[in-house]
């Protein structure tokens, strides 16, 4: 199942896409609440991915085209982010394979819908590229183990985790670098894990800036795995529906490159992950 964010009555709602068509989930499930967050916590993803798809074939289904779509979760609770969890990633830094993973938190005003403008701020010009795949929480859950964890997973979604480096490295923590507003693309659908038989960490990921490949990897490059950072992530804080994960960019970003390559007003960036789909968003300057 394929489920989008939309704007929806100077609201957001959350359907399922079949195809070209959207249904509102409110539709099919009496009671619904209408915020995506909690409306996947009434869902109860991934055990009720099967007797919700079963609703959706004779349900009223509205024009994908024309919708308003919104980063897959308008308004997470969390949105927490592995750093340097691709070990060529790491290695193109010039930093050391980490025993832990570097997390750190981004707030919901720093995302972008898919097709949104990312804005270059206006106190930089080093806006960086990161694709990265995201994980969508579905279930509550707290003290998990690596064997348990991809039980409490709604679905998975792209990220461009958009970094305004010379801020990241204003000071020890990333945050300020990884927050200026509308600078991560996040979208444009989640998808239930029965879609990715072959898994989470089987993914070919790359990014594109105005149509030429940036990055070009592969979720087994993965320092820690998705169950692995689940366990890691819940050991210390719960996770709840709605909450979003971004686990890490491959090698190719562009601080990294000689000369470095930053996005800049006017270009287009894709992030694309095998089985997901493809993340598109124009860059702009700030106003």
């Amino acid at each position: 199942m394929r489920l989008i964010a939309f704007q929806h009555e100077g609201r957001a709602a959350l359907g399922a896409r079949l195809g070209d068509d959207v249904v509102a989930l409110a539709d099919v499930v009496p009671g619904l609440p209408q915020d995506p967050s909690e409306a996947l916590a009434a869902l109860n993803l991934p055990e009720g991915a099967p007797a919700l798809a079963a609703k959706l074939a004779n349900a009223p289904r509205r024009p994908l085209k024309g919708l308003t779509l919104l980063p897959v979760v308008p308004r997470p609770g969390k949105v927490i982010c592995i750093g340097l969890n691709y070990a060529l990633h790491a290695k193109e830094g010039g930093n050391p394979i980490p025993d832990y993973p570097a997390v750190f938190f981004r707030g919901p005003t720093s995302l972008a819908a898919p097709g949104e403008p990312l804005l270059r701020p206006k106190v930089s010009d080093k806006f960086d590229y990161e694709a990265e795949l995201a994980i969508v929480i579905g279930k509550r859950a707290r003290h998990l183990t690596e064997a348990e964890a991809l039980g409490c997973v709604a679905g998975y979604t792209c990220m461009n985790e958009g970094s305004v480096r010379d801020y990241q490295r204003k000071s020890a923590q990333w945050t300020m670098g990884k927050n200026f507003d509308r600078t991560g693309g996040l979208g444009p659908e989640i998808v239930t894990p029965d879609e990715l038989p072959q898994g989470p960490n089987a993914l070919r990921i790359t990014s594109r800036l105005n149509g030429e490949v940036m990055q070009d990897s592969h979720t087994s490059d993965m320092i820690f795995t998705v169950p692995r950072i689940l366990a890691i992530l819940s050991e210390v804080m719960t996770l709840e529906p709605g909450d979003v994960i971004a686990t890490g960019t491959p090698s190719g970003v562009g601080y990294a490159r000689k000369p470095p390559v930053f996005m800049k007003d006017g270009d287009t960036v894709e992030i694309e992950i095998e089985g997901i789909g493809i993340l598109s968003n124009p860059v702009r300057d700030e106003a």
